[in-house]
C-alpha cells in the first residue's frame, strides 16, 4: 500500500483520478466540464479563484472543476469546488470563502494550463475544449463564476457532529473523508447521486 506524508497529498492523489466532469454532474456532451485542480504533479500554473482587483488573496480549492458557458463575447463559468476539513476551524475557514456575498467572484486560468492537454488520454488543448476561445490563448482567461456548488469532506467525528446539529447552505454538500480518499469514490452510486443534485437543472421538474 503507497504511504503518503499528509492527507492533502492523499486528497490530491485521489482527486486525480476523477474525470474532468464531475461524476453524476451534468450530461455528458451538453457541458464542457474540466477539472482545474488538481493538476497532474508536472503542473505548475493551475486555474484559482479571486474576487476581483485582487494581486494576493486567492482560493485554491482542494479540488476545482470549471463548466464553461456562454459565448466568446460573453463568457462565465460554474464552478463545482471540493474541499476536505482535518478540522472544524479549517471547515469554517473554507466555507467562509464560498459564503454567499455581494462581491462578485473570478474563476482565473492561466495560459500554460489553457495550452496544455485536456488530459493523459486527450491531446486537445484546454482552450479548444472550453468551446469559448477561437484561437490559443496569449492572455490568461478571466471568468466570472454563475454558480458555485461545494463539496466539504469531513473527519467521521466531525461529520457526525456537523449532521446532526447543522443546517448546509443550499450550495454546500457534505460526506465523510474515508469516502472521498476511497479508490473507487467516482463510481460510488451514493456519490454519484449526491453530486446529481448539485446540477442546475435538479431544480426544474423537467430539463429543457
Amino acid at each position: 500500500m503507497k504511504h503518503y506524508r499528509s492527507l492533502d497529498a492523499l486528497v490530491r492523489e485521489r482527486l486525480r483520478q476523477w474525470p474532468q466532469r464531475p461524476p453524476g454532474l451534468g450530461l455528458a456532451g451538453r457541458s464542457a466540464w474540466l477539472r482545474a485542480r488538481p493538476d497532474d504533479p508536472s503542473g505548475t500554473h493551475q486555474p484559482f479563484l479571486k474576487l476581483p482587483g485582487s494581486r494576493h488573496l486567492r482560493t485554491l480549492p482542494d479540488g476545482l472543476w470549471l463548466n464553461f458557458a456562454g459565448t466568446a463575447a460573453e463568457p462565465f463559468a460554474d464552478i463545482f469546488a471540493i474541499e476536505a476539513c482535518s478540522s472544524l476551524a479549517n471547515l469554517l475557514d473554507k466555507r467562509s470563502r464560498f459564503a454567499p456575498s455581494t462581491h462578485s467572484l473570478l474563476a482565473l486560468c492561466p495560459v500554460p494550463w489553457l495550452l496544455g492537454p485536456t488530459s493523459l488520454g486527450d491531446p486537445t488543448p484546454r482552450w479548444r475544449s472550453t468551446g469559448l476561445l477561437r484561437a490559443p490563448p496569449t492572455l490568461p482567461l478571466s471568468l466570472p463564476v454563475r454558480d458555485v456548488r461545494v463539496l466539504y469532506a469531513l473527519t467521521r467525528r466531525h461529520y457526525r457532529s456537523f449532521s446532526a446539529c447543522q443546517v448546509p447552505h443550499p450550495h454546500e454538500y457534505y460526506m465523510p473523508m474515508e469516502a472521498l480518499v476511497a479508490e473507487d469514490a467516482p463510481d460510488s452510486p451514493a456519490l454519484q447521486a449526491l453530486l446529481a443534485r448539485a446540477s442546475v437543472a435538479a431544480n426544474f421538474l423537467e430539463s429543457a
